[in-house]
């Protein structure tokens, strides 16, 4: 499996020496100053390719892109989307043309990745990435104030929300919102309250259903260009896999996975296995690998612990809800079938995902989850997993 390591560009505290210091060769990355919705020139990947190959000494090449946004009309199905779909083929065909074709992209209104508590203190002093599900409700609920969001959380939980929104602050609140705005990394809108209750008023509409269909559009409309110019489109899974603050989630679980590949069948139109996304849910991480194997281009190793209340915090790589060595192994098995088919892409690119602050990174101006130590320790830790599976059964690495 190709190991590789997500690089946010030139200003990331993570430097590209520190990437292959970790191990890894490939480099994943976007041009996060192009506004959603633009054309990625040919000058422009051209530029960030050279900036990644500057130094040949390191041997890192841009692997996969992450992501290439989908605008939120095109989420919301609104008004003439064809230029928007134009400019999304266009952006293929240049990454093609520019031998990037592994693209990594969501379809997740309006919010990315969800956390409330950025650094939750660990044993010894680390710290992690938690959602805790009364900080949730407390925000949706009392800060927020969505109407109706009270009868969508059980009475605990509920209980606990009001406890925390008693005695917050005016600060705590607007670290709650912070935490909760830091998912979008390269985005360009940030939300306030009022903000976020606007735009949230543009989905009132937009029902799972709807949402479905806008995604089947739009895949309808891209994925022709991707099959001509061989680029692989890989969906990242809901995180967390369930309807936050009123908006729909369609990419939560092995039967929205199904709808989405039967309804657009291509090699092209395949899935980013984010282990962690998925493994928040109510989902076996390593039945869903091995059912969609064959449409899995892009691989996220990272792990959860649940608690029953539905929070959950980032886990060791090895020590979550998903047995990490059952993931790897489906993963390799489905490489070795590949290799042997005569795919040149055979390798499967993954990359450690939300690590740890440890040590010297903690509190550094790394963007939440993406610090050097902790991604270095669970890239270590899958990367043995990797040479034992392929020591004891033969699998290809």
């Amino acid at each position: 499996m190709e190991q590789t390591w997500r690089w946010f560009g030139p200003d990331d505290y993570v430097q590209l020496a520190h990437i292959r210091q970790a191990g890894a060769t490939g480099v994943v990355t976007a041009l996060h100053h192009i506004p959603y919705g633009v054309v990625w020139s040919v000058e422009e990947i051209e530029k960030r390719k050279a900036e990644i190959a500057a130094d040949p000494s390191l041997g890192l090449r841009w692997s996969v892109v992450e992501s290439l946004p989908v605008s939120e009309a095109i989420k919301l199905g609104e008004g003439d989307l064809e230029p928007l779909f134009e400019n999304y083929r266009q952006s293929l065909r240049n990454l093609a043309a520019c031998g990037i074709t592994t693209v990594c992209y969501n379809f997740m209104p309006v919010l990315d990745w969800t956390r409330t508590n950025l650094a939750a203190e660990m044993p010894g002093g680390g710290r992690t990435l938690r959602f805790n599900a009364d900080e949730h409700a407390a925000f949706d609920c009392y800060i927020l104030e969505r109407p109706g969001a009270e009868a969508e959380y059980a009475p605990d939980v509920l209980a606990r929300a009001k406890a925390w929104v008693a005695k917050a602050t005016e600060a705590d609140k607007a670290k709650l919102l912070a935490n909760i705005m830091s998912g979008l990394p390269g985005a360009f809108d940030r939300y306030d309250v009022p903000g976020l209750r606007k735009v949230l008023a543009r989905f009132k509409d937009v029902t799972p259903d709807r949402l479905r269909a806008n995604l089947v559009r739009f895949l309808n409309a891209v994925i022709p260009t991707a099959e001509e110019v061989g680029v692989r489109l890989a969906i990242h899974p809901d995180d967390p896999p369930r309807p936050l603050f009123g908006l729909p989630r369609i990419v939560s679980k092995a039967e929205d996975l199904a709808f989405m590949l039967d309804a657009v069948p291509s090699e092209s139109n395949g899935v980013t296995l984010c282990a962690g996304s998925l493994g928040a849910g109510p989902n076996d991480v390593v039945a869903i690998a091995a059912r969609f194997a064959p449409r899995i281009h892009f691989v996220h190793l990272r792990n959860v612990k649940k608690d029953p209340d539905g929070s959950f915090m980032e886990a060791e790589h090895l020590n979550g809800d998903t047995n990490m060595v059952k993931l790897v192994q489906v993963m390799m098995t489905e490489q070795a079938r590949r290799k042997n088919a005569g795919d040149p892409a055979w390798r499967i690119p993954f990359r450690p995902d939300h690590g740890f602050e440890l040590l010297g990174d903690i509190g550094a101006p790394a963007h939440p989850g993406y610090s050097t130590i902790g991604r270095l320790k669970g890239l270590a830790e899958i990367r043995g997993i990797i040479t034992t599976v392929a020591e004891l059964t033969g699998l290809p690495v």
